[in-house]
């Protein structure tokens, strides 16, 4: 059947996820959408089921039941290299860079581009290409990022964060999954990573910020999703949004400012 334009429209959609660990049931039939050239933040208190739900659209890990659609078609991801194949794109909070290459290399690891040619049939890398393309990446995300450094080692935190995001951007078709971008990072660099997750939704892509960082939340996202014990329980518009609201939906309490809208809405 022929997705619908408001289906298409929704980047990612996760319906009905059902998740358990033994007698232990991480996601009770939780339900996630996001769109293109948004921000969407996924919150929620600790043991909400944030990190289960990441790993089901990440590819890291099957659900026990539920559906999963990618601009309104079904998509089952068994693997990263599946959600990777749709055009789906994760950064975890401890980066996966190699510490000892440079911010080129680590760009394009494991897809590394090769000479044309005899000699690209012999191994050799085409290492010009993938400087300058490269650069233009880390210039279009705002970052100043020294293409000939010799290694992420010796980059700072902030560094290191955008070098690993622009690596996940550059391979990504519809969605870029962040999780904890921010975590030990300093209020400059905060700044500057958010900067860039902005242009990365300016840019078209779906974002997905996964922080329990509500200063994060509340001034970089366009819609937010609430989490707890395993389900959606509220969805807010940024405009709908406030710091009391927010919690008032992780916690199970109330709010004085505006409800949040029904999970099912």
């Amino acid at each position: 059947m022929t997705p619908t334009a408001t289906e298409t429209d929704i980047a990612l959609r996760a319906h009905d996820i059902r998740v358990s660990y033994g007698q232990v049931q991480a996601l009770r039939g939780a339900d996630f959408e996001c769109r293109a050239g948004e921000v969407t933040a996924l919150i929620g208190d600790n043991g909400a089921g944030k990190s289960t739900l990441v790993k089901v659209l990440s590819g890291s890990m099957a659900p026990d039941s539920g559906e999963l659609f990618v601009a309104g078609r079904p998509f089952r991801a068994t693997t990263p290299t599946d959600a990777q194949t749709v055009g789906i794109e994760t950064v975890y909070q401890d980066l996966a860079l190699a510490p000892d290459l440079g911010p080129v290399q680590n760009l394009y690891l494991g897809r590394e581009l090769r000479k044309r040619g005899l000699l690209g049939l012999l191994g050799f890398l085409d290492n010009k290409t993938m400087t300058a393309s490269a650069a233009q990446d880390f210039e279009r995300l705002g970052l100043r990022v020294d293409t000939k450094r010799g290694s992420v080692r010796e980059m700072s935190g902030g560094q290191r964060q955008g070098v690993a995001v622009a690596k996940a951007v550059s391979w990504a078709k519809s969605v870029v999954i962040l999780d904890e971008p921010t975590a030990a990072l300093g209020v400059v660099q905060t700044k500057g990573v958010l900067d860039m997750v902005r242009r990365v939704a300016d840019n078209g892509l779906a974002v997905v910020l996964i922080t329990h960082n509500m200063s994060d939340v509340l001034s970089v996202s366009d819609r937010i999703e609430v989490l707890r014990l395993g389900q959606r329980v509220a969805r807010f518009t940024r405009a709908e949004a406030t710091l009391e609201n927010l919690v008032a939906a992780m916690t199970g309490g109330t709010a004085d400012a505006s409800a949040p809208r029904p999970a099912g809405d």
